[in-house]
């Protein structure tokens, strides 16, 4: 019964944490994405002289500038949450965790809240040249801002620069720069802020592909597919790379992640890429029936991405759960019993320098040691809990991926008969570019449930377990604060969406109704 409720508490934690972050992140790429197009624009502004390019950048600077104070909103509430629902996490690794957040506090919203007062209301009232500086500091600032928080996420999914302290029973910082200069920290920054470079130039493309169909604002409305195009394309091709370099992250250090995402359950050498698959519904760890209905594989090529070798070995399901002694792959109930040990060890250590023997406390901490590199397994109960779920991480994987490959060909499109002044001839491709801009959203939100549901059972990869990560509160005040926040979370929402579509349906400095204007 204890154990019931103990799981209620941990899923309803992680269900409020996930509604949370997932309706905020529906504002952040826009953020990140739509600054730099509004410097471009208002670049060439200053470069050319042309007042038309300033009445484009601050068109979408309205827009941009409605999405980043709902964005902000919604932001406070997500940091909150540590401290009222995970509160154990935050204890045991604040010293680390907490570093970045703050940094990001202290050196990037406040540059970019500083200089985007300047960015809103200087048009016209300051010199040209710092108007346009201070355009690209909040761009700059945005990116600093997603850096900060992206290297505390990257420190979950890959705990590296620390240590354990054994007395006080947290994770310390001892090599900073180490944890700011991960692979892993580097990959999620430049693979998720490209992300949203994408999603703001589509939000670009969409608006502008409706303008066009009501042939309304037609110069705005051109420059804007060019600049936004030109955007969209070299970062959805950037983000195949930065893809890659995430996937091969995933492969070093999240194994059980990566046999989700493809869908693998028993590791081979020269392991196939599921381009397209069908899962069997019915398949378990351990089981003989076929892993999928259908699918379509590229031979060899998970191996060479996963660990650059065609021929590499790729554990799956099976082998991490059960092990593989042939490829030198310990077994979960392994690490769980050496997890077990190290957490026993822990008790008796902290007993001892409760008591001051020092020589029970140098043989259980010797003892410790030898095993505390799976310490977070002793909290887990079964072995096959390792894996993650492995349809859901399979086809958020998938989407995402074949979405962003088709966000190159729509971008390229686009470009190419802006560039030749043709788009007013392609309706369908305008109502495509309309609504590619919702894809983008989905894909954006598949990578997160790929790297955040994907990372389960733990909330420190290997060390810390999401049931062990909670705050000691009743699940009902949880629930309790779950509908509050999502209600009031849905009226932000409501609100900057309506406010957006005002704005939108008014078009740049109130100009609106019929006729092919400027």
């Amino acid at each position: 019964m204890n154990e019931m409720i103990e799981m209620s508490l941990v899923n309803w934690s992680r269900l409020q944490f996930a509604m949370t972050a997932m309706i905020h992140w529906l504002f952040i790429p826009i953020t990140l994405g739509m600054t730099y197009i509004i410097a471009i624009t208002q670049t060439l502004h200053v470069k050319t002289g042309d007042p038309h390019w300033e009445k484009v950048s601050k068109f979408w600077a309205k827009l941009f500038g409605i999405n980043f104070a709902i964005g902000v909103g919604t932001g406070i509430i997500l940091g909150l949450e540590f401290g009222t629902n995970w509160s154990n996490y935050s204890w045991i690794s604040g010293d680390i965790f907490g570093a970045p957040l703050a940094a990001e506090g202290i050196m990037a919203f406040f540059l970019e809240s500083t200089f985007i007062t300047v960015m809103f209301f200087g048009w016209g009232r300051v010199n040209k040249k710092f108007h346009l500086a201070s355009c690209y500091l909040v761009a700059f600032g945005a990116s600093l801002s997603a850096f900060w928080i992206l290297v505390a996420n990257a420190w979950m999914n890959n705990p590296v620069g620390m240590e354990f302290n054994p007395i006080t029973a947290r994770h310390e910082m001892v090599d900073f720069w180490s944890i700011v200069l991960s692979p892993n920290a580097i990959n999620k920054f430049l693979h998720t802020i490209t992300s949203g470079f994408v999603i703001s130039a589509f939000f670009v493309i969409a608006i502008s592909s409706w303008y066009m169909l009501k042939k309304r604002n037609m110069l705005l409305v051109k420059r804007s597919i060019i600049v936004a195009s030109i955007f969209g394309l070299t970062s959805s091709i950037y983000l195949t790379a930065t893809g890659d370099g995430s996937a091969y992250e995933v492969a070093q250090n999240q194994p059980a992640k990566l046999a989700a995402m493809e869908g693998l359950y028993d590791g081979t050498e020269g392991a196939g890429l599921v381009a397209f698959g069908i899962l069997n519904p019915g398949k378990k760890a351990g089981d003989d029936i076929d892993d999928f209905l259908m699918k379509i594989e590229i031979p060899k090529l998970l191996s060479f991405l996963g660990y650059r070798d065609f021929n590499a070995f790729v554990p799956g399901v099976n082998d991490l759960v059960y092990g593989n002694q042939a490829q030198g792959i310990m077994s979960a109930q392994d690490k769980i019993n050496e997890g077990r040990l190290a957490l026993t060890a822990l008790a008796e250590y902290k007993d001892a320098y409760a008591k001051k023997d020092s020589t029970a406390m140098e043989l259980s901490l010797t003892e410790f040691k030898k095993h505390h590199f799976y310490m977070g397994y002793g909290a887990l109960q079964k072995p096959d809990s390792i894996i993650p779920n492995v349809p859901f991480i399979f086809y958020s994987f998938h989407i995402m991926v074949i979405l962003g490959f088709a966000f190159i060909g729509i971008a390229a499109l686009f470009l190419f008969l802006g560039l030749k002044n043709d788009l007013e001839k392609h309706k369908w491709l305008l109502h495509v570019g309309i609504w590619t801009f919702p894809l983008t959203m989905l894909a954006s939100m598949a990578g997160w449930i790929v790297a955040e549901v994907g990372r389960q059972p733990w909330t420190i990869q290997g060390l810390l377990a999401t049931m062990k990560s909670t705050s000691n509160i009743n699940t009902n005040a949880v629930i309790l604060t779950f509908w509050m926040f999502l209600a009031l979370l849905l009226i932000l929402v409501f609100a900057e969406v309506k406010i957006m579509l005002t704005t939108i349906r008014k078009g740049p400095d109130g100009i609106e109704k019929g006729g092919n204007h400027a």
